[in-house]
Order: C-alpha cells, then structure tokens, then sequence
C-alpha cells in the first residue's frame, strides 16, 4: 500500500515513518508539511492512504478535502479534536487519536486494506462528512485556489463574490480571480451564510462587500459592491435580502 503522510510537525512526522517501517505490506512515498504541499502531491502521487492531519495552519485537513476533485482514501489524525472525531464515527471514517500505537495505525492501514480490495468510492464515503459538520457550523474559513500552476489558500473573509464564468467557478478577491474546484452549490452550503449570501443562481456575494443596491429592470437590481464591481440580484434573492438587511 503506497502511503503519504501530511502533517505540520516534523516530530509527528518522524514518529509516522519509524511505525510505518515495522509495518509489512506498506510503502512510503512522500511527506507533506502543509495543506497546500498535500493537495498537490495527493493528485500528482495519487497514493493509496493518506493519514491526514487536521490541525494544521493555513489549510487545515478539511481544506485538503475539499480542494481535491477526487481524494484519496484517508485516515484522519489528530491531537484532540473530540468534536472531529464524533464525526468521523458517525461517517464511518477511520482515525488516529495522538499518541497512538504502532498496532492502532497498522489496524488503520488494513481497514484501508479491505476498503480497496471492495473498491469502495472513497470520495462518496467523504461527502457525508462534509454535509455533517456544514450543518453543525463547521463553516469553510479558508479557500484552497488555482493560482497558474500553484494552490493558493485565501480567507474566506477576503473574498468579494464567487460567480460561474465558462462553467467555471471562479473566486474574486479585487482585481484578482481564481479558479476553484467547487460548484457555487457546493460552496453556498459550506459558507458561512451570514456572511455569503447567494444574490443570484451564478453568484455569491460577501455582504461586506455590499456598498449599494441599485433598482435595474423587471423587479431585479444589482449590487454595487466595495470594489465598484456590480454583480447582479435577483428577484427572488432580492426578497431575501430585504429580510437580511431590512431595505
């Protein structure tokens, strides 16, 4: 089984390869300190287990995750993050308490085994999990985007709006706009909804980014935002937003 390892601390690091080297049938084929160094060899290596740090600066586990079109099979790891871990049990997801044992990580290592002997679709496995801590706030704070050929992790609070330009999602933070592997959808749930507020089917607007609303023609306006862009609102959102802000 080809494994990659993710996590921010060498130590953590170091400890993964010494008990994955008693360990039979395994092979190592790269490390990752950071979010953004994982998602790019996950879908360069596209290994057979990643064992998957959570708590990480700049692009935490979750981030990883949601930044691959297709994740490999994972193994969650983690310090102390109970909230997490009730996630995982409920989802059906494997993880590694810090400290563990070399038998826990290799019990780990086998489940992953048999999974893909079964050929079970890891990806689908995943999705619950996400739709589970969406709907317990576990809101997206940080965005991993393709910046040429790099990833590039944003805060969600900088961005402006996200719309759909040549059925690309696209993320605008001023004069700059990033491509992202997600439907606005899919974003839309994820989001912190009192920040992000869907003004229409293509677009997704930080309402502090909202500076003017501006009557246009059959009952729609468009939004004037902080930057001088103007993104449209529909009728049916512009009657939501009323309720949000009370115009």
């Amino acid at each position: 089984m080809r494994i990659l390892i993710v996590d921010d601390e060498q130590p953590a690091r170091e400890r993964l390869k010494r008990l994955l080297a008693d360990i039979e049938d395994v092979d190592l084929i790269g490390e990752a300190e950071d979010g953004p160094q994982a998602v790019e060899l996950i879908e360069q290596e596209q290994p057979d287990l990643v064992l998957l740090d959570i708590q990480m600066p700049g692009l935490d586990g979750f981030g990883v995750i949601e930044a691959l079109v297709a994740p490999s099979p994972i193994v969650f790891v983690t310090a102390y993050d109970e909230y997490a871990i009730r996630a995982f049990e409920v989802n059906a997801l494997d993880y590694l308490l810090k400290p563990f044992s070399k038998e826990r990580l290799e019990k780990a290592i086998r489940r992953a085994q048999e999974a893909q002997v079964e050929e079970q679709d890891f990806a689908s496995r995943l999705a619950p999990l996400l739709e589970s801590l969406a709907s317990q706030g576990h809101h997206l704070t940080r965005l991993a985007v393709r910046d040429r050929n790099h990833l590039r992790v944003l805060n969600a609070d900088e961005v402006d709006w996200i719309g759909v330009k040549n059925e690309q999602t696209v993320v605008h933070i001023g004069s700059a706009a990033y491509p992202i592997q997600r439907t606005l959808t899919e974003l839309e749930g994820r989001l912190d909804p009192d920040r992000f507020f869907r003004a229409h089917r293509s677009v997704i607007v930080n309402l502090d980014r909202v500076k003017e609303i501006i009557p246009w023609f059959k009952g729609s306006h468009k939004l004037r935002l902080t930057t001088g862009e103007e993104v449209e609102l529909s009728r049916a959102q512009a009657r939501s937003l009323r309720k949000i802000l009370g115009w």
